[in-house]
């Protein structure tokens, strides 16, 4: 049961990464086909575990070798993968980050709040800078590349960067400034602090949590491959005396 119930949550968490459009996880799917293929590995092994879990259960309940060492090899599978997983997201760090900057500084360019097409990956843009106090990717600068905020000198700035209570109404499209000529970023009243930092400041924030959770999902994998093995002896003992003798 308690595998059925880890599946379920690996499952809806791949669907949620599919389905979302309200944060930082929309800008990544829309953008980058890895995530999404992240997104349908997790639904996978949310479905093999919730899978895995019954099978592991009848085995147990019925005695079935067979069954529980089916069980247990996909739990080890699993657990290899999570850990080779694990290992090159560690490793590829740079190149993610790399990858991310690109992605984030495309969309900072091509930003149009009349672009109906991308209104789902803007919004979900301007919600992140809302949520986490911040502008652009490495700072407000990162502005400075819209084709339409260089159209009109500088005049106007994002209104999701806004750091004034006059723009708190508003959380999208492009706030004027009240300046003649023309401006730069260091003219809005915009939040200084890049989205990349805040990013990686939630990380190390709940980085506890995170290596929390992936630890007790490889412990509970670990007990469940510990007492498949377990009760794969006991049935063989069992069957083994059950044997008349001559």
């Amino acid at each position: 049961l308690l595998f059925q119930i880890l599946g379920a949550v690996i499952l809806g968490f791949g669907i949620w990464i599919l389905a979302d459009k309200t944060s930082f996880i929309a800008v990544l799917q829309t953008s980058s086909p890895s995530l999404k293929t992240g997104a349908y590995i997790l639904i996978g092994v949310g479905a093999l575990t919730m899978l895995m879990g019954f099978l592991g259960c009848l085995g147990a309940v019925n005695e079935i070798r067979c069954l529980l060492g089916l069980y247990f090899t996909c739990l080890m599978i699993i657990l290899i993968t999570q850990v080779a997983a694990g290992l090159v997201i560690y490793f590829q760090k740079e190149t993610l980050k790399e990858e991310l900057s690109h992605i984030v500084g495309s969309l900072i360019e091509n930003y149009d709040p009349l672009n109906d097409d991308e209104r789902n990956l803007q919004g979900a843009w301007d919600y992140v800078q809302i949520q986490i106090a911040c502008c652009g990717w490495t700072g407000a600068k990162d502005w400075e590349n819209n084709e339409i905020l260089i159209n009109q000198s500088m005049t106007a700035y994002p209104c999701s960067c806004s750091n004034s209570s006059k723009d708190s109404q508003v959380d999208s499209g492009f706030c004027n400034l009240d300046v003649n000529g023309t401006a730069t970023s260091a003219d809005w009243p915009v939040h200084e602090q890049g989205c990349m930092d805040g990013v990686e400041k939630w990380l190390k924030d709940n980085l506890g949590v995170i290596l929390g959770v992936c630890t007790g999902v490889a412990v509970i994998e670990l007990l469940g491959m510990i007492l498949s093995i377990s009760l794969c002896k006991n049935i063989h003992s069992e069957d083994y005396t059950k044997v008349p003798k001559s």
